[in-house]
Order: structure tokens, then sequence, then C-alpha cells
């Protein structure tokens, strides 16, 4: 986008750059950089779009990875967190009767309480689940996770508060 003069990259002093001026910025050795046939340049971390439609719409889908997300590795009918290798998906309906898999019939199970409810739904099993499964609304931050390198040049833009100061709207007086 930098390239095409779609955005402009901004640097930590908050100077904005077209691509050839970043380009021609010097890389230092600690810097990531993208190497051309030429010179290498730095890869930007942050960029300002030169105009802005719209989100693109996407819907988060029905992955073991999300639905684990959306239960928090938390077994929907005993309350207790577990790791992933304790953990499986359960069909609240079962497959064997009728049920489908979709966001609001899939949950996160402990491997006990799978075993207890079986292949019944869990009024018939006498169980009760602690959230009603659903289909998470899609943010912006749930591929972000929380061991994941964030980039200091990052945090005004992600801390709520900076952002808040930054952004709020000033009174005329």
């Amino acid at each position: 986008m930098v390239y095409k003069g779609l955005a402009q990259v901004i640097d930590e002093q908050y100077q904005a750059y077209d691509f050839q001026t970043w380009a021609d910025l010097s890389v230092a050795m600690n810097d990531d950089c993208i190497n051309l046939t030429q010179r290498a340049i730095r890869v930007p971390r942050v960029i300002i779009l030169h105009f802005y439609d719209r989100l693109p719409r996407r819907d988060v889908k029905l992955t073991r990875e999300n639905v684990y997300l959306r239960d928090k590795s938390t077994c929907q009918y005993c309350h207790k967190k577990h790791k992933r290798s304790e953990l499986n998906l359960d069909h609240v309906v079962p497959v064997s009767q009728g049920g489908k898999t979709t966001w609001d019939n899939i949950v996160c199970s402990c491997l006990k309480c799978n075993n207890k409810k079986g292949g019944r739904t869990p009024l018939q099993a006498q169980m009760k689940l602690v959230n009603k499964p659903a289909r998470p609304k899609h943010s912006i931050f749930m591929n972000i996770r929380p061991k994941q390198k964030l980039f200091d040049i990052w945090h005004v833009y992600m801390n709520p508060v900076d952002y808040a100061y930054w952004n709020l709207e000033l009174k005329e007086e």
C-alpha cells in the first residue's frame, strides 16, 4: 500500500514518509528489514491510509481454535479451565439426534463431562450449559495473542486511554 501510494509510513516521532523517502532511510542493524534487489528497507510498523472505505467483512470461521478462544478453553458443563489437550468439542444436540456442526451447537467440553453426557442432550443427561453457544462477533483483536510480540510504537495506538486522549472531540469555547 505504501509502495502504491495508498498509505504513508509513520515513524516513532510521528513523521510521515512516502515509499521513496522511507526506502532512502538507512537500515539499522537491529531493525527488521525487507531485502529488495538493490537495497534493504526497514519494515514499517505503523502506516496511515490516505483514504478509508470500511473494514472488510470477516466472518469468524468455525474452527477448533476459534471455539477454544470463544469458550476460553473452559468446559461449558463444569466451568473448569483445562489444558487444550484435556478438552474436546461437544455437539450440544448430538449428531445422532439431528444436531448440526454450527456455532450454536458446538462447545468446549472436558473429557470427563463429555463421557458423562455421552450421546444425549444436556437436558437428557441432567447437565447444564454454563454459557449458551453463539457465533462470536468479529473483533479486530481476535487474532492478536497476549504472547505475541507487540512493538513499542503500537502502544499509543492500542491503549484506549491514549486513543481517547488524542481522538476526543474538543469543544469550542
